[in-house]
């Protein structure tokens, strides 16, 4: 199959926007769907490439454009197919960046789904193979069957490969996690699974996130041949959109729990019925998470958190009324959490995603406190995150006062340094004075053996801070102001 071949079915009504006449005839080897800002790990030579572009943005669309097309040059895509549904239409920096690159683009409507799409080049692409090379009949309509009854994807890959004795398989999301394999098959270290994503073939199921998406892999491709690989893909793809539906019903009795844990004096006995509901022990260790994302697309957080609930196990996610996802889990280890955290992140390149929680609680009824403490620990996540930068700060873990001040709003942290320093925010050569002072516990002569000064000139600069100030530094209380101050700046201040 061609490039040319998928341009002209009218069925899908793709629309050219660029290519020169010989890249049309060239041959497809497959398809890849990713939203994804840098997707080259994914993208194998002559794919197509479909992208929904939720990774672009106004903000820095230039930028963002040459990297995706970069990486499709660089991985050698037969041609980029953009879909217009996010924006209305193909931006015109990925366009031009699409001109600059040599690489082929064409626009895919609105109205029409990714898998006709994936569905005509893999039919296209392995139609000639013989009947040998599929699913036996029996084995797809038992599969079909399975689908349409809720089976799970462990049974579907069970079922999928039993005809085939040494075949082994997984299913796998992009941070690692294993949802799925041949029975048998050894188990993969969540941090070695990233080399076998490049060469897996994505499961397309629509209302799923990047954090969550699957894809089928064969560590031998030999061990199955590739029609009937992407044939259980698209029953893999029924079988999530199916558990999509039913995680819709279960958010929203999550969310019903996520009010009540967030109104003031609720009363326990009903926050205990709601735990339940959400399919919850009575009785805990619970952990509260909360996240975010750099990017506003609904459900994009949420989607993330339960990724990261899902590496460690049973857990309730939903989201608050403010638009904020929550997640109350069992007794997760929070360096689980901390180590599972960045896989995830990894997985929308460009979009930051923040993280909060706190220490575990035995009883539902502290799980109140338990999101209060959560959200002090995300806005800490911003504060320490960096530009573009992602994290998730425990609040139980912050105790020094510098660790405690990043979870304060950054705006609050600049009004209190610029009221508390006044002046002396201008005086480059008082402030190093004071920081001095104050990290050498007040002592004249080691802050004057470390300014390189003699004691009177200290004395003489502490009295100016003082004067600026309104503090008395000889009194605990006027120096932890006035530290607190200093740790308070911020790069807006």
């Amino acid at each position: 199959m061609h490039v040319e071949h998928l341009l002209q079915d009218e069925s899908l009504g793709l629309r050219l926007l660029w290519a020169e006449d010989a890249q049309l005839a060239r041959e497809i080897s497959g398809v890849t769907v990713t939203d994804l800002e840098d997707p080259a790990r994914f993208v194998r030579r002559d794919e197509v490439v479909l992208s929904g572009l939720v990774w672009w943005s106004a903000e820095d669309g230039p930028g963002r454009a040459e990297r995706f097309v970069s990486a499709l040059r660089g991985a050698g895509a037969a041609a980029l197919l953009a879909g217009e549904e996010t924006h209305g239409s193909v931006p015109d920096d990925l366009v031009e960046a699409c001109v600059r690159h040599g690489v082929p683009v064409a626009a895919v409507p609105a109205h029409i789904m990714f898998r006709a799409i994936t569905d005509t080049v893999y039919l296209g692409r392995w139609g000639e193979l013989s009947r040998r090379h599929t699913l036996p009949e029996n084995v797809r309509g038992r599969l079909s069957r399975m689908a349409a009854q809720g089976a799970g994807p462990e049974a579907i890959v069970a079922t999928a490969f039993a005809h085939l004795e040494r075949a082994v398989a997984y299913v796998l999301t992009p941070s690692g996690r294993t949802v799925a394999a041949t029975p048998g098959a050894r188990e993969i270290p969540v941090g070695k699974v990233a080399g076998l994503l490049a060469e897996a073939v994505p499961v397309d199921a629509d209302g799923v996130s990047p954090y969550e998406r699957w894809h089928l892999c064969l560590p031998d491709p030999d061990d199955a041949p590739p029609r009937m690989v992407h044939e259980l893909a698209s029953v893999l793809g029924r079988c999530q959109e199916a558990r999509v539906r039913a995680r819709a019903e279960e958010r929203q009795t999550a969310d019903e729990l996520g009010a009540l844990l967030a109104a003031p004096g609720v009363d326990g006995a009903a926050v205990t019925a709601a735990v339940r509901a959400c399919g919850l022990p009575d009785e805990g260790p619970y952990r509260v998470l909360v996240a975010e994302t750099g990017a506003q697309r609904a459900g994009l957080a949420e989607g993330a958190l339960a990724e990261v609930v899902a590496h460690a196990g049973q857990g309730a996610v939903g989201r608050l009324a403010d638009g904020t996802a929550f997640a109350v889990a069992g007794g997760i280890d929070v360096g689980a959490l901390q180590d599972v955290w960045p896989l995830v992140a990894a997985a929308e390149n460009g979009v930051p995603l923040y993280g909060g929680t706190g220490a575990p609680v035995d009883i539902a009824q502290a799980l109140n406190g338990a999101l209060a403490e959560a959200r002090y620990g995300l806005a800490s996540a911003r504060s320490i995150a960096g530009p573009g930068g992602s994290a998730l700060a425990d609040a139980s873990a912050l105790t020094g006062l510098d660790a405690l001040l990043t979870g304060v709003p950054a705006e609050v942290r600049t009004a209190y340094s610029r009221t508390v320093l006044g002046e002396l925010r201008s005086n480059a050569v008082l402030l190093e004075t004071l920081e001095t002072f104050l990290a050498r516990d007040g002592s004249w002569a080691r802050t004057a053996q470390a300014l390189h000064l003699h004691v009177n000139t200290v004395h003489y600069r502490i009295g100016r801070i003082e004067h600026f100030t309104g503090r008395d530094l000889s009194r605990l209380y006027d120096r932890l102001d006035l530290w607190a101050a200093l740790l308070c700046r911020t790069e807006s201040a």
